[in-house]
């Protein structure tokens, strides 16, 4: 269920706006658009916090959400912190990384983070359309002047690893960006950083973790459903995706 408070939070004359039809970034062949908030609107983390009850993201300072002519495939996604149980692949996963160390970090530039950035964009997204060496645009995307953020490392023997950038909101974390050295594909680093994000946010008494849009069809979501239990918003509210048997 969405918290009925959260409509209270939003002003009577935030205003939105929808693009002009798109190419859709994640079913091939498909037309979107996009429901934005003003971006010129007093934006807080707690408007935030409360307009990603209702199944808004942010990218940089942009807050939106699809809002396509007849397709409801992306489906906003999180996870209840207390209800969540790993199977017994995750539970592997988990211990094969207790050997990392984790330090959080404000929202800064950093050259290191970058250079990983980069090795990882070109080896998962390349000609993708983020396949693109400018260090402003990483941090326009990343970053907000509103938002609280926190650059979470991950590293072995200083060497680093991983880094997840997380939103903190009222109601839990909300994964933003992860991004790993592409060689280290038998950790499952991302499987990973969804986990500490669950324990962290349990940690700061947090009831959820915000895990951006779920599409059935799309292979690169699948992941997101092994996370049970997974709740899915759509016409208003929250409920409980059904695993199939």
């Amino acid at each position: 269920m969405t918290n009925p408070n959260a409509f209270n939070i939003l002003p009577a004359d935030l205003v939105f706006y929808a693009s002009p039809p798109h190419e859709c970034s994640y079913l091939p062949g498909r037309e979107a658009i996009t429901l934005f908030a003003d971006p010129h609107a007093a934006m807080t983390p707690q408007l935030y916090s409360a307009l990603a009850e209702m199944g808004f993201r942010r990218s940089g300072n942009y807050v939106y959400r699809p809002r396509c002519a007849g397709c409801d495939a992306c489906r906003p996604a999180r996870i209840p912190v207390e209800g969540f149980v790993p199977d017994r692949s995750q539970r592997r996963t988990w211990r094969n990384n207790q050997d990392l160390s984790v330090t959080l970090l404000p929202p800064e530039f950093n050259a290191e983070h970058y250079e990983l950035y980069r090795q990882y964009i070109h080896s998962r997204h390349a000609d993708g359309g983020m396949d693109v060496d400018e260090p402003g645009r990483y941090m326009d995307f990343l970053g907000s002047d509103w938002m609280e953020i926190e650059f979470v490392e991950f590293r072995l023997d200083g060497r680093l690893l991983m880094i997840a950038v997380i939103d903190v909101m009222g109601d839990g974390l909300s994964a933003v960006y992860t991004f790993y050295d592409p060689a280290e594909t038998r950790r499952s680093l991302g499987t990973f950083a969804v986990m500490w994000q669950l324990e962290e946010a349990r940690r700061r008494n947090l009831p959820y973790v915000y895990l951006g849009y779920w599409i059935d069809e799309s292979p690169k979501m699948a992941y997101k459903k092994r996370f049970h239990p997974l709740e899915l918003y759509a016409r208003g509210e929250w409920r409980r995706l059904q695993q199939s048997s």
